[in-house]
């Protein structure tokens, strides 16, 4: 469908954390599958971060001499960190050449410590909060207020309370994004199926256009400015 656009995502992760495939292989499916952009958000703590953003800003500045059709950029999933760490750590990725910061939300299914959706959304350091559960309303406002995108997933379990997150997100005018928090090549999904899971959140089909078309291009102009 002309009228989505190429697909842009944000949120894989690969060998260097708990993926299937290489950095390169991601890449290169992406491209394959007529990406736009991709970004590598592998998970991070204070033990790998600076390992996992030197290898993967290295990549990048090495995959610039080849100018594929997919833009590649780095950035890291800040996962199961103190929330009061959530700000210092995403400042430490960013120093480090990390483009994108997502925090590791609140889901369902994992025990994500409380506090880290409004430490994430606070931190002034974050882009993406990914797979936030059942986000409160001032969460939702801070998000807003701070240009944190709210994700909606297509990640099994994760995606359990997106249509909380999108009715949130439409009360509030935080901005949503849908990613796959992709771990395998299965992950893989097209720009259709994107539009297809922001509907199923319950978002009307102009709502789901902005955010499977527009949202991205906008966080994505921040990440070249």
């Amino acid at each position: 469908m002309k009228t989505l656009g190429r697909r842009i995502e944000f949120h894989t992760h690969s060998l260097l954390s708990d993926g299937e495939l290489l950095p390169s292989e991601i890449l290169r499916r992406a491209e394959n599958m007529g990406y736009e952009a991709v970004a590598v958000t592998d998970h991070v703590d204070s033990a790998n971060l600076e390992s996992v953003v030197t290898k993967l800003t290295n990549m990048a500045e090495e995959l610039e001499k080849y100018a594929g059709k997919t833009r590649f950029y780095p950035g890291v999933e800040l996962t199961h960190v103190p929330p009061k760490a959530i700000g210092v750590l995403a400042s430490k990725a960013r120093r480090l050449g990390a483009k994108l910061v997502i925090a590791h939300g609140e889901t369902l299914v994992e025990p994500v410590t409380r506090g880290t959706n409004l430490a994430a959304v606070e931190s002034g350091e974050v882009d993406i909060l990914a797979h936030p559960g059942m986000i409160s309303e001032k969460e939702c406002e801070k998000a807003s207020g701070n240009g944190v995108y709210l994700e909606l997933t297509t990640r099994k379990g994760h995606c359990l309370t997106n249509g909380f997150v999108a009715k949130q997100s439409l009360e509030t005018g935080a901005n949503l994004v849908v990613n796959t928090d992709l771990h395998s090549p299965e992950d893989f999904i097209t720009q259709k199926d994107a539009y297809q899971v922001a509907l199923g959140a319950g978002l009307s089909w102009k709502d789901a256009l902005v955010v499977v078309r527009d949202n991205p291009r906008k966080l994505l102009k921040r990440l070249l400015d």
